[in-house]
């Protein structure tokens, strides 16, 4: 009995050591997914990820019609885009292997955003989506009045979402019934940036909203001189978006004040990035901007050959970055100087995703791209690590096993000592 509860003994304190040791190096190479529209809710298209300096092309897919506004999502190994061939597609990060796709009944512009293993997407047949992310299948659709070009965020189990139907809508996101609607006075194009329980977006309305998120009831709203198709990003107290009528605004998130606003020469509907104190954003002047986050004033610039409606990702002190000149960039985040191009056949107005060491991103070509090279392995799609906090659960079960067998040994050896006594 002894030699078998010390073996037991040793076995258990053997599992429960390499338990306890894999969480902590799970978490050593944790990867930072892209998992939605901008990076995170907050839009500030900021990873934590490593980029690639070169122009590697890692692999390329080809779907049946042009991958113009959507952008990637990328989690556990998975890369989510829509095409204008009406098909949400999952393909293997890695590889660009086919896993799924799901057809919808028009166009695919919105960029997906994946949560508690659903993706959710918006298309031109007026409906947003909810889409089992392991299998492809269809769990539920919502109805708009319009075309949903507008990218989803999810915060707290709901959806946020605009539709061309002039309305930003809150879906409830497991059963995809409707929270609550917001009614703009034109179509809203932009994508909700949300963060501490406000909801920030603009409209063709000309204006940038806060709405409570619980709720939809109007905080305050900002007029611009121009339509706002691009979507804001929140960072430091600031919202940062952009407007048709040329220029970039920040605007205070209490009170929707303006703090400062930056003149470009053409349209912004590019979406701004925010990392380290700066502002990256581009203009249909064909230029992308560096403006200092605090007083807008311009760090640099840098000429495209043509109108940059694609949005900026800033990654380990690169910006990447589309333009309607067809190539995909990668410059300088200090400097503004050119690290690498790569030519697609057509425009790039998809934003950049950046997700352990690749780049991916589409083009009007019918293309998606990744460049660069996994730095860390990834899991096998839809096989992702033990979450940290399981990992503790199931250490701190085998550790209290261990105490149990630790008494049981004691006890037997002090019977087996009674027992030899004359």
């Amino acid at each position: 009995m002894k030699r078998i509860l010390t073996a037991l003994l040793l076995g258990i304190l053997f599992l429960s050591i390499f338990v306890a040791v894999a969480p902590k190096s799970l978490a050593q190479q944790s990867i930072d997914w892209w998992s939605t529209f901008r990076h995170d809710t907050t839009h500030t298209a900021y990873s934590t990820s490593t980029g690639p300096t070169t122009n590697t092309l890692l692999w390329s897919y080809a779907t049946g019609n042009s991958v113009s506004y959507s952008s990637p999502a990328v989690l556990n190994g998975v890369v989510f885009v829509g095409s204008n061939d009406h098909y949400l597609y999952a393909l293997n990060a890695a590889n660009g292997a086919y896993i799924w796709s799901y057809k919808t009944g028009s166009s695919i512009d919105s960029s997906p955003a994946v949560a508690n293993g659903i993706v959710y997407v918006g298309s031109e047949d007026h409906k947003v989506y909810a889409i089992n992310a392991t299998n492809g299948s269809k769990l539920w659709s919502f109805s708009t009045g319009d075309k949903v070009e507008s990218s989803p965020a999810v915060a707290n189990d709901i959806v946020y979402v605009g539709s061309d139907d002039g309305k930003v809508y809150a879906i409830y996101a497991q059963t995809g019934t409707k929270d609550w609607s917001f009614s703009a006075g034109n179509a809203v194009v932009s994508s909700p940036a949300v963060a501490n329980g406000v909801v920030y977006v603009g409209s063709e309305d000309n204006n940038v909203y806060a709405l409570n998120a619980a709720t939809g009831s109007k905080i305050w709203s900002y007029a611009t001189s121009g339509s706002v198709d691009g979507s804001p990003a929140v960072w430091n107290g600031t919202v940062y978006i952009g407007s048709d009528d040329n220029s970039v605004y920040a605007l205070s998130v209490q009170t929707g004040t303006r703090v400062w606003s930056f003149g470009t020469g053409n349209y912004v509907v590019s979406c701004p990035a925010v990392a380290n104190g700066v502002v990256f954003i581009g203009s249909e002047d064909d230029n992308v901007y560096a403006l200092n986050a605090e007083s807008g004033s311009k760090i640099w610039s840098y000429n495209t050959g043509n109108q940059v409606e694609s949005s900026p990702s800033v990654v380990n002190g690169l910006v990447y970055v589309g333009s309607d000149d067809d190539n995909v960039y990668a410059l300088n985040a200090s400097t503004g100087g050119t690290v690498w191009t790569y030519g697609t056949t057509n425009l790039v107005d998809s934003s950049p995703a950046v997700a352990n060491g690749v780049v991916y991103v589409g083009s009007v070509d019918n293309s998606v791209y990744a460049f660069g090279t996994i730095t860390i392995p990834q899991p096998s799609p839809y096989q992702p690590p033990i979450p940290e906090f399981q990992g503790k659960a199931v250490t701190f079960t085998l550790v209290a096993i261990v105490a149990f067998a630790s008494f049981a040994v004691i006890a037997a050896n002090k019977k087996s000592i009674r027992e030899r006594r004359p």
